[in-house]
């Protein structure tokens, strides 16, 4: 007797062209909205953070990072293609393990770091904000938060080309600083010490801060939750996601460079604004407007992430995974328009009431899980298809779930014993 293998459950999947959401979205589009959902704010203020683990290693924690977040784009490049709708991470673990209840736990978790990221975010502006003009912050918070889910709700295509606008500016700001500052790099003989170990001990820094890196790299999961909004998802989704993903990489890495270079370890370390602080050395007026920049990153990084939030309720809804009203479409903007409103205001809440101070290592940490159990749920239906065209690239997923798992572990390590 043949043993019987689970079948895939594809209830209520829509089909490429089957969708509510208006399909506005194009690879030029997506791509600038998955480059500006990972550079965010992030690499402005985080490559001293990883100094201060890594040393002059910093752009290799940057490259270990992008190594086991590339295993894992790969994986949800195949998973999209498979599974062409929003709430994409709760898609995948239900097909893969078959449960339930998987399911609508990641998509909250999903959900959680979008919110928890975008009340950090908001703060983040407001801080910045304070060097330009002080407005209290319980005025300057709910007004911004107001602004930006208007600006969700409008429309997709019409907020992904304002996103698409800030993130053209946030890559000027980055180039910017390469331009400026590059001078500061030595010779190429010198440059491998900012690439090659002197001993295997100082491998834990280089680790711990591919652990913190690795929060820049977050973002590219997101462009999924917009699948069903895009034009061709089965080819444009994947080519999406690797462009953006390229780009970001080699702007890291080369940033991460000129920084160690520039700056002594210790301030590059302590510094709140490191590319502001690299800039003003060699002009004071390049630092001012990189500051200026640094807010239309984090203005960026919000919009993206309440955009996001909003897709996986309404995925959820659509799919009987939370409840049918975050599934309803605004006739005229064709947006989840209850979804975006209630997760802005709760973004609100958080950003006036909680204290969110190690929101990169709590964010990692739980991408980190989610993204596990993604590359697993993927060799999962990957076992549970003979016939599939794709079924031999089993070792991409298992490499991405090791990855994952060996990344979350050398954290633990480091929190238990420092």
């Amino acid at each position: 007797m043949q043993a019987h293998k689970p079948q895939l459950r594809t209830h209520n999947l829509p089909s490429a062209t089957d969708s509510p959401l208006a399909r506005k979205i194009g690879l030029p589009l997506l791509t600038l909205y998955g480059l500006g959902t990972m550079l965010g704010a992030g690499i402005y203020v985080l490559v001293g953070k990883v100094a201060a683990n890594a040393g002059m290693l910093a752009p290799l924690s940057f490259i270990v990072a992008a190594i086991i977040a590339y295993v894992t784009a790969l994986s949800y490049c195949e998973l999209v293609s498979r599974f062409p709708q929003s709430a994409g991470e709760a898609c995948y673990v239900e097909q893969g393990f078959h449960r339930r209840y998987y399911a609508i736990i990641v998509g909250y978790l999903v959900v959680f770091t979008g919110i928890v990221s975008s009340a950090t975010l908001i703060n983040g502006f407001v801080g910045y904000l304070d060097h330009f003009v002080e407005i209290p912050h319980h005025i300057s918070i709910p007004v911004m938060l107001l602004l930006l889910g208007l600006i969700a709700i409008w429309g997709i295509a019409e907020s992904l080309w304002l996103a698409g606008l800030l993130t053209v500016i946030e890559v000027f700001g980055l180039l910017l600083v390469i331009i400026i500052a590059g001078s500061a790099l030595p010779s190429s003989i010198e440059l491998q010490q900012a690439f090659i170990p002197e001993s295997t001990l100082v491998l834990g820094g280089v680790l711990s801060g591919a652990f913190l890196a690795f929060y820049a790299f977050i973002g590219f999961e997101d462009m999924v939750n917009i699948v069903e909004e895009v034009k061709c998802p089965n080819k444009t989704m994947p080519r999406g996601i690797i462009l953006a993903f390229i780009s970001a990489s080699l702007l890291y890495v080369i940033v991460a460079l000129v920084a160690v270079f520039s700056l002594p370890l210790e301030q590059l370390a302590a510094s709140e604004a490191p590319l502001k602080d690299i800039l003003i050395i060699h002009h004071p007026m390049a630092g001012t407007l990189i500051s200026i920049i640094s807010l239309f990153a984090i203005l960026n990084g919000i919009l993206v992430q309440i955009i996001m939030a909003a897709r996986v309720l309404y995925g959820m809804a659509h799919q009987d995974r939370a409840p049918a009203f975050f599934a309803k479409v605004n006739s005229k903007t064709q947006t989840p328009i209850i979804a975006t409103i209630i997760v802005t205001a709760i973004v609100c809440f958080f950003a006036l009431w909680l204290p969110l101070v190690t929101l990169a290592k709590t964010t990692s940490f739980i991408i980190l899980i989610i993204f596990a159990l993604v590359n697993l749920s993927l060799w999962r239906v990957q076992r549970q298809s003979t016939t599939d065209k794709m079924a031999n690239r089993r070792g991409w997923p298992l490499t991405g779930t090791l990855l994952c798992i060996f990344l979350l572990g050398v954290q633990i390590i480091s929190y238990v014993f420092t």
